[in-house]
């Protein structure tokens, strides 16, 4: 599974995203890449992705991906991003 983690400014808060994702697809028992990415670079880098994974503020700017995004509201909540990515996986 590949999956894209966005947020606005793409340095720290897309790489706390991915790192708590690969912790949860780890609980999950699941095989992934995980790639942290800006706003303006994820539709880019999106493209062969499974996954995008950001905030709630950032939604609508990326559904029309051709990709199922979601979005979390906590970043640093492990429960909530693994109970989200369950739900893909």
């Amino acid at each position: 599974m590949r999956i894209v983690a966005v947020c606005g400014m793409g340095i720290g808060t897309s790489v706390l995203l991915k790192m708590n994702i690969e912790k949860a697809l780890d609980e999950l028992g699941v095989e992934g890449v995980v790639d942290a990415a800006d706003i303006t670079a994820a539709k880019g880098v999106a493209q062969g992705a499974d996954l995008v994974v950001t905030s709630e503020e950032l939604l609508s700017q990326l559904e029309s991906l051709p990709v199922d995004v979601v979005a979390v509201k906590n970043f640093m909540d492990l429960a909530e991003i693994t109970d989200t990515l369950d739900e893909y996986v």
